[in-house]
């Protein structure tokens, strides 16, 4: 066959017409499989696919390479087998069909392919095969790093044994709802774009239970949170750009690859181009009220379907939530008695009868707290009856130690009576003085940072464990926040108070209610938003990152208490 009859007979075969309801297997999933079970489900079954470094230079050295004169590319696919593809070259070499695939890495040892390689461009040849009517009897792959070429026989009786089993381990996993076990050497898990949600070595340390955890979690957020306060400003966008107007007809344009996520204060304007944008490439979009309120939020995040389904059934558990509900408990009454020691002690400073009182309060909520975690653990099963009276009881211990933490407050604010900021307790729904204003208004832009952490990870909001869903709070939401709301906004804030950051000018005030004005929210956010970058040690698995980036691991060992190795979550404590 001439070159060109050869070249059109690849380039007009169509795919074929399903007659099953069985999907194909694309073939790089087949490599995905054999390289490890758990990245063929998180990219197949759940769709969760990252494109890191990697990724990208091998998607350039594709478009790069020289793959010869009369080699063609071409897509296939195989109702029988089960599979499509696209082959990377086909060519005839001494009269018989050939394939090849280039990979940008190094052979094994210099001379063999790799089991994944292997399995893959048997896969290619069966499909050319298959299409072409004729037998293909070789497949080559060549290691750009090392530059190595290896030649593979190919034996079609074998390699259909071989695909066939790898098809139908494929359609076993799809089919099932648990995610399968990390059960691969650690340096599989070093170079693969998934690790930052599969948390290999997480689970490793929490299987080991001593050491310290290799960190291939991102330790900071390459992109940032762009927040727009300007009443009456817009957000449109110009190629890939956005472009934020406010009413004086200033215009700031923002590389969107630089963004993770915009928030949207009051009354902004933002056009559908710029949300179909964000959808198609994982940037968030939050809409806050001018008061402070989250309103709504949209991200494409991960698909979830399975994420989901494995949430609901842990969290019917009912020995699980309550176990999970006694953690978060415990972890944010905790943090707030050492803040509260850390912050007053020194005999410099002293500590009068009502603040030793207060304390003393706190220890003994925190010391029921880690009782009633420690009876938990110890149970084998609970009702859904007792489930809810001992959650109901932590409710009743956690709330009575936030009155006395708000209550103690005072002591470490460096404020006299008749400082405008001066604080005297918690009050919301509006905040009635400018103190509980710069709290309400913080929480509120930690809230939304959950509720995106929740999206990213592929968690249903609404599926709480300590809080209930009474609200239009998300729950789940609401008690990812308990561990974070002293570390990234009371510790800050209050630096910021005690530095007299602030000033009346930041606040509206009308009728007893106090709202921050937009410069007053410009400065809120930038003390919020730095917190957030800087770095802490994780206490458990002792590797450091920004709290920006805590947020979202703090949410993917949440999910690892039902679908992986549990017992991380919830461990944040303040040094």
């Amino acid at each position: 066959m001439a070159d060109a009859e050869f070249e059109d007979a690849f380039r007009s075969h169509h795919h074929a017409e399903r007659t099953t309801d069985e999907p194909f297997i694309r073939v790089m999933a087949l490599h995905a499989l054999a390289y490890c079970e758990r990245l063929f489900y998180l990219e197949e079954v759940e769709e969760i696919r990252v494109a890191d470094a990697n990724v990208y230079s091998g998607r350039r050295l594709h478009d790069q390479i020289d793959k010869g004169p009369d080699t063609y590319t071409v897509e296939l696919a195989s109702e029988r087998l089960g599979i499509r593809g696209k082959v990377d070259a086909a060519r005839r070499e001494d009269g018989h069909l050939v394939v090849t695939e280039h990979k940008k890495g190094r052979s094994k040892k210099g001379v063999e392919a790799w089991p994944s390689d292997r399995l893959q461009v048997l896969a290619y040849a069966l499909l050319l095969s298959e299409h072409r009517g004729e037998p293909v009897p070789e497949a080559v792959i060549r290691y750009h790093a090392d530059r190595k070429t290896i030649r593979i026989p190919v034996d079609e009786k074998e390699a259909e044994a071989v695909v066939g089993a790898a098809v139908q381990r494929a359609r076993e996993l799809r089919a099932g709802l648990e995610r399968p076990p990390v059960s691969v050497p650690e340096h599989q898990c070093r170079t693969c774009s998934l690790a930052p949600v599969c948390l290999p070595e997480e689970e490793r340390f929490a299987v080991a239970g001593e050491g310290k955890a290799q960190r291939l979690f991102p330790a900071d957020e390459t992109r940032r949170v762009v927040h727009v306060v300007e009443q009456g400003s817009f957000v449109r966008r110009e190629g890939d750009r956005f472009v934020v107007g406010t009413p004086d007809g200033a215009k700031k344009p923002l590389p969107a690859r630089t963004v993770s996520a915009l928030v949207l204060h009051g009354n902004v304007q933002v056009t559908t181009q710029v949300i179909h944008y964000c959808a198609g490439n994982d940037i968030s979009v939050h809409w806050l009220s001018y008061g402070g309120h989250y309103v709504a939020g949209v991200a494409a995040g991960a698909g979830g379907v399975q994420r989901r389904n494995r949430q609901y059934q842990a969290l019917c558990n009912p020995l699980l939530r309550a176990r999970l509900a006694a953690r978060i408990a415990l972890a944010k009454t905790e943090n707030q008695l050492r803040y509260l020691l850390r912050a007053t002690r020194g005999a410099e400073r002293g500590r009068s009868a009502t603040v030793e009182e207060g304390i003393a309060a706190l220890r003994a909520a925190v010391s029921g707290l880690a009782a009633q975690v420690k009876d938990l653990d110890a149970q084998e099963s609970l009702s859904t009856d007792e489930a809810e009276r001992q959650i109901a009881s932590l409710r009743g211990h956690e709330g009575l130690a936030g009155r006395r933490y708000f209550e103690l407050l005072p002591a470490v604010l460096k404020l006299q009576a008749d400082d405008f900021l001066y604080f005297t307790g918690r009050n919301r729904r509006p905040p009635k003085d400018p103190f509980n204003a710069l709290l309400s208004f913080g929480y509120a832009l930690l809230y939304r940072d959950c509720v995106a952490a929740l999206m990213t990870v592929g968690l249903e909001p609404s599926l709480g464990i300590l809080h209930t869903p009474r609200s239009t709070a998300y729950p789940l939401a609401l008690d990812l926040m308990e561990l974070f709301r002293l570390i990234v906004w009371d510790v800050p804030l209050i630096g910021s108070v005690n530095r007299r950051q602030w000033t009346k000018a930041d606040f509206d005030i009308t009728s007893g209610q106090v709202w921050l004005n937009p410069d007053g929210r410009r400065k809120a956010i930038q003390v919020y938003e730095s917190r957030k970058q800087e770095k802490w040690k994780h206490p458990v698995l002792g590797y450091s990152l920004s709290y920006a980036r805590t947020l979202e691991l703090e949410a993917r060992l949440l999910e690892k208490e039902w679908s992986g190795q549990p017992g991380l979550f919830g461990k944040l404590r303040l040094r």
